[in-house]
């Protein structure tokens, strides 16, 4: 089977077109007619993840974020970017990334992650498809089938996600405040990666509580004053179920006709 074909199969459940305008999705490094003997797919194409997908004999590299984002002027061994593009090329590994397509696809990041928070239903927080299709898009808002305090939302976020802290950013008692006694929640909002853009639609859409990533302090204090506590998660933290979902899904359609590898959960950073 040649990359061409894999791609294909990925683009059924992800279609590049849902992918946001100024993102960098599809194939990024390699040749669509080059036959592939393995599939390693990992968060972000890192040293280690490249260097798993060498050891493991695979030559195609499927990734959630995109190595190359901004411009690039040169490609040399100067620079970490340069230097991962060409250890891809000189073992032959063609490069793949499905960044918000899958953020936004039916049945993918938004709405698994949304399934392990126990949302039911819920619309997304940002819609990206065109009216008349089933809406899908950026992050998720819903209800929860039972009420749940803060403390105990919490918990469910770090068991759901492997996680061992999540930082929080409580909004003002009478709604939600994990100090005191918490009111039960039973509206929140997701959105897995960075959701600092996703505040004031969580706000708009009557949630609670917003989980999510990147929450600098003055996106969280905002957000407080404004009756929305935001749980960060961290970036990693949500998107890391992107692994074993794609791995999975290419497992089930590829029969064992190739060789699916999975990089190993490792959270980027630890407390101390």
């Amino acid at each position: 089977m040649k990359v061409q074909e894999v791609i294909e199969i990925l683009e059924r459940l992800v279609p590049r077109k849902l992918a946001m305008n100024w993102d960098n999705v599809g194939l990024l490094v390699g040749r669509k007619d080059r036959e592939v003997t393995g599939i390693y797919v990992g968060l972000d194409a890192t040293e280690a993840v490249i260097q798993g997908a060498i050891d493991s004999g695979c030559n195609l590299l499927l990734t959630h974020h995109p190595l190359l984002f901004s411009p690039v002027k040169k490609v040399n061994d100067e620079d970490f970017v340069g230097n991962r593009i060409l250890t891809m090329i000189e073992h032959g590994i063609s490069y793949y990334a499905m960044h918000t397509s899958y953020d936004s696809a039916p049945g993918c990041m938004a709405d698994r992650a949304a399934k392990l928070l126990g949302i039911k239903g819920g619309m997304p927080l940002e819609p990206v498809n065109e009216e008349g299709e089933p809406p899908c898009g950026i992050g998720k808002v819903g209800q929860l089938a039972e009420p749940v305090t803060l403390e105990r939302l919490c918990a469910i976020v770090k068991e759901q996600f492997r996680l061992p802290a999540v930082q929080v950013f409580p909004a003002a008692p009478g709604n939600g405040c994990i100090s005191g006694e918490p009111d039960l929640i039973d509206r929140i909002a997701v959105s897995p990666g960075s959701g600092k853009s996703m505040i004031l639609p969580a706000i708009d859409a009557g949630a609670q509580v917003l989980i999510t990533g990147d929450i600098g302090h003055h996106e969280g204090i905002d957000a407080a004053a404004c009756g929305l506590t935001v749980i960060d998660a961290g970036h990693y933290g949500l998107e890391h179920i992107f692994i074993p979902h794609m791995a999975g899904y290419l497992r089930e359609k590829l029969r064992a006709e190739i060789l699916v590898k999975e990089a190993e959960f490792h959270i980027p950073f630890r407390f101390v």
